[in-house]
């Protein structure tokens, strides 16, 4: 192959790489993609590197080619604790000011690590957790770690390393958290290893914010070093879909040498002693360009039919809601200027499709006002009562999402999407009985339902029930052979019907809970 052969296909598919896997390789970077795809043509069954690269090039990538050409192409370095300045400002000021927010309320945290590698950074944050919380089994804490390469997952699972990974870091972390193994490396304690779920997420074609890979409503999320591998346009669309999975008043953690304001726009970049994070900020995004800079002081203080269930009557009879509603619950007019309270019905559809819009760019706030309003106007909707529950659930307010969930089913018994939404807002608060109560119910409305059948494939497994599992999965897989695998499925938040036979997969192989 030529020079000029070499650098054309080279450019070619570092543009393909960029686009399928958010991987760029700029001209200075082209050494490392000729030594990563030369390394990667192997084990696609390739001599030479040109026939391997045109073949990767003649059709979209399959999720198994991602994943040898990331364990090809990505560099796992990193270790505990690593940019101790950051954690420091995690210790001593966000994560105190969390907690205490959420012991008078919820106990509930959700912190995601995308881009997790080998699994230092997850574990750092559950040991942090650890020594913040007392009373950590009292807590609903999520710490999900995710990337693209799947050998990094599996060592990061295991749970095992070197001295190389501890560099830096104090004796007490080895000595409290750790267990030496009989070659002389450090496992680490399953109390630390149960708080983190490791998963595959491809950053760049992968769906989130979303309840199915519960990458909704986080608290914090890191994104250190992986986002200077992407373009800029990839960048920018990333840090967006981040800001959707925000709640209000959430951190952004990215590396110290990413942390340039012009991309982070819809943030406040906090300056704490030795280290910039960023905050989410929802208003005036689009007048404000500019991200706002604050300066921190150094201190601060089963399938349905083995129910038996003989009849609807039986199955509904006790699916009771804690709170008791009217149809009053809302005003019968809104007194504002320029609103008649009797609006036609196209205007009112207008107000619904207008924050269906606003959802769909992760503007909650905005949302919430717009669906709020259509609500004052048509106050048994349970369409917009169910996209206000969601508009909730993904502020973390799950109390009022199931709120306007409970009104939506109140109204309308007979929707199964409603039940799902109904169990995944349960899930999130950590009431699995009632949430596969719920599930099953969406079943028996509708036994062809295949997202109730994998979340109810997800929740056995967490209980160990692997035999259970495998039914539920087994018939959401085979529901969702009758699709074609790009396309989106309803209720799944964007996710189309081959990546959920892909994470079916994934949890049937992995035999333990997901």
């Amino acid at each position: 192959m030529s020079k000029h052969v070499q650098n054309a296909l080279l450019a070619e598919l570092s543009e393909f790489l960029s686009s399928h896997m958010g991987l760029h390789f700029p001209k200075e970077r082209r050494l490392d993609l000729l030594r990563g795809i030369r390394s990667a043509a192997k084990d696609f069954g390739f001599d030479d590197v040109e026939t391997c690269i045109r073949w990767l090039l003649s059709s979209p990538l399959k999720k198994h080619q991602i994943e040898i050409l990331a364990g090809h192409l990505t560099v796992g370095e990193t270790y505990f604790f690593r940019e101790a300045k950051m954690f420091e400002a995690l210790e001593k000021q966000i994560l105190p000011a969390l907690i205490n927010a959420r012991e008078k309320t919820s106990k509930r945290l959700r912190i995601w690590s995308a881009g997790c590698c080998t699994g230092e950074e997850p574990y750092s944050i559950a040991i942090l957790l650890s020594k913040l919380i007392p009373d950590l089994s009292n807590w609903n804490i999520l710490i999900l770690a995710t990337d693209i390469n799947p050998i990094f997952l599996q060592k990061a699972e295991e749970g095992i390393y070197g001295e190389w990974s501890f560099r830096g870091t104090p004796l007490w972390l080895r000595e409290q958290y750790f267990r030496r193994t009989k070659d002389n490396r450090y496992e680490i304690l399953p109390r630390i290893k149960r708080m983190v779920k490791f998963s595959y997420l491809n950053l760049v074609e992968d769906v989130y914010p979303a309840f199915l890979n519960d990458t909704n409503a986080m608290d914090i999320i890191f994104c250190r070093n992986v986002l200077m591998y992407f373009t800029t346009d990839q960048m920018k669309k990333v840090v967006q879909r981040f800001h959707q999975t925000l709640v209000e008043d959430g951190w952004l953690v990215v590396g110290s040498s990413e942390s340039s304001n012009a991309y982070f726009p819809q943030y406040r970049a906090i300056n704490f002693p030795g280290a910039i994070l960023y905050k989410k900020r929802e208003k005036n995004i689009e007048k404000n360009k500019r991200p706002i800079i604050e300066f921190i002081p150094q201190e601060i203080p089963r399938p349905l039919s083995e129910d038996k269930v003989s009849s609807t009557e039986q199955i509904f009879s006790n699916f009771e809601f804690s709170p008791e509603f009217t149809d009053n619950t809302f005003p019968e007019t809104v007194e504002s200027p320029g609103v008649n309270p009797k609006q036609d019905t196209k205007t009112e559809t207008n107000l619904y499709k207008e924050a269906l819009e606003l959802y769909d760019k992760g503007h909650y706030s905005e949302t919430e006002e717009k669906i709020t309003l259509h609500l004052s106007e048509r106050n048994n909707d349970p369409k917009a009562m169910i996209l206000l529950a969601k508009t909730f659930a993904n502020q973390g307010k799950l109390s009022k999402a199931l709120e306007w969930c409970e009104k939506a089913i109140a109204i309308d018994k007979l929707k199964p999407e409603f039940y799902h939404l109904y169990a995944a807002i349960l899930q999130e608060q950590g009431q699995t009985d009632r949430a596969m109560e719920a599930l099953k119910r969406a079943l028996y409305l509708d036994p062809n339902f295949a997202l109730a059948h994998f979340m109810l494939g997800n929740l056995t497994r967490q209980r160990g029930k692997i035999k259970e599992s495998n039914k539920y999965l087994e018939n959401a897989h085979s529901l969702l052979n009758i699709h074609k695998k790009d396309e989106i499925l309803p209720e799944a938040e964007g996710m189309t019907a081959g990546r959920l036979m892909e994470l079916i997969q994934i949890m049937r192989n992995e035999g333990r809970p997901a």
